[in-house]
């Protein structure tokens, strides 16, 4: 677990350098988004991470589950007794207090006593709550993160969809008119000029919706970054490469949040088990009462201790006992299936990035190549008066589809290089382990 969990002085000086690096992550982002072209992934991550409403909330909750530390081993709170025995209700001194001389005034004083190690194990179960709400707060960081990444991936690869498609367009425009010259010099048919104005309207069509990809695209980033609408986004995509299989399992629950949590569940569970446990033990209260005698009667001290019977201890306490160990056991095999939950997800993430790896592999090494290369010979041949203006232009827009299809690849690659990179914790939230 991080080494968040401390006294209760350095649990608020963590909360309030929380704070102020989100503070001035905030303002960070907010001063690089405005100065910027677009917004960098970097950009994206810091300002989305400011400014989660989510995140907020889990750090509210650490801070209101921190207070509570102090709390937990201090002793409850006296009792003032105020007392009047014996008033009379009739005759010459009814009602009276101090003429009587069986009457007495009383003020006393009773506390309940916690014995220490009870004390020590109600502060252990608050320290562990403060343990589970920091790992909600470490969940909710990770995913974020997350989501942010996969949103600007998504607007940086839409972007690009965008300028092969017009690319695509525009060409294609190029090819209408050429063939429309053939046909009006006799060289070309009707049949030519309908199928490439067809095929215009589908690639203008195609470019519509890639620009809608784009926008919906912004609006998810926007959505996560909290910081108005983002208009465009800049800089490259990271290559896909991914150390989160190369993670042993220690290291791992050091690091995944959902393992963290786990783990959190489990002690907070023991703990609290252990805090049931010491209350088979009742508490004393004890109590000390002066009282003031009225007449020729002299003063009186009273001095007394309650102790509470456990006389059903085996169908109660004992209940409970068993009842909060049972909760032990549920978080402990939650733990491990959970566990396998998370290694079983990495390991399909990996396969798949692996395969979308080298899919993208062959499409860069083989398709594109021969598409260019197709290009080439088509050129040539057309300036050597031995091909046509027609194969030249099919050429390159087999070049165009071909680079689209690349590009989804490597959006798809992508998108799962970061469902596996970014469900870790950043290394600037483990250092301090």
């Amino acid at each position: 677990m991080l080494s968040i969990i401390g006294t209760p002085a350095s649990r608020r000086a963590w909360a309030r350098s929380c704070a102020v690096l989100f503070a001035f992550g905030l303002l960070g982002g907010r001063a690089a988004y405005a100065h910027d072209t677009g917004l960098t992934l970097d950009d994206a991550l810091q300002i989305a991470t400011s400014r989660s409403s989510s995140i907020q909330a889990a750090q509210a909750s650490i801070r209101g589950s921190s207070d509570v530390v102090i709390k937990a081993g201090q002793l409850p709170n006296p009792t003032l007794n105020l007392s009047v025995q014996d008033l009379p209700i009739n005759g010459s001194n009814a009602f009276t207090i101090g003429q009587d001389n069986f009457t007495m005034r009383g003020i006393g004083i009773q506390q309940e006593w916690v014995s220490p190690e009870k004390r020590r194990l109600q502060t252990t179960l608050a320290d562990r709550t403060v343990e589970r709400d920091k790992s909600t707060y470490l969940e909710k960081v990770v995913e974020v993160r997350q989501q942010a990444a996969m949103a600007w991936l998504n607007a940086s690869y839409a972007k690009k969809a965008v300028a092969l498609s017009q690319a695509l367009v525009d060409h294609l425009s190029q090819e209408l008119a050429a063939r429309q010259a053939s046909y009006r010099g006799a060289k070309g048919t009707a049949v030519d000029v309908a199928q490439a104005n067809l095929t215009l309207w589908n690639a203008r069509d195609e470019l519509i919706i890639a620009q809608q990809d784009e926008k919906t695209a912004l609006i998810t980033l926007s959505r996560w970054t909290g910081a108005g609408y983002v208009q465009e986004v800049a800089g490259t995509p990271p290559e896909p490469e991914s150390r989160v299989s190369s993670l042993s399992p220690e290291q791992l629950a050091q690091v995944q949040p959902s393992l963290i949590a786990a783990r959190a569940a489990v002690s907070l569970a023991d703990a609290d088990t252990e805090v049931t446990r010491s209350n088979r033990s009742p508490n004393w209260t004890w109590g000390l009462t002066y009282f003031k005698s009225g007449g020729r009667f002299p003063d009186y001290l009273s001095v007394g201790v309650s102790i509470p019977l456990p006389i059903h201890q085996g169908n109660v306490e004992d209940r409970d006992v068993e009842q909060k160990s049972e909760m032990g056991t549920h978080a402990r095999l939650t733990y491990e299936d959970t566990a396998r939950q998370v290694v079983a997800d990495i390991q399909s993430l990996t396969a798949r990035l692996a395969g979308g790896r080298e899919r993208l592999a062959n499409a860069r090494q083989a398709v594109l190549p021969a598409a260019e290369q197709k290009v080439r010979l088509a050129n040539a041949a057309y300036q050597a008066g031995a091909g046509t203006l027609s194969d030249a232009l099919d050429a390159r827009h087999t070049l165009l589809e071909a680079e689209l299809q690349v590009l989804n690849l490597e959006r798809e690659v992508s998108l799962v290089w970061a469902q596996l990179e970014y469900q870790i914790l950043p290394p600037d939230m483990t250092s301090g382990q």
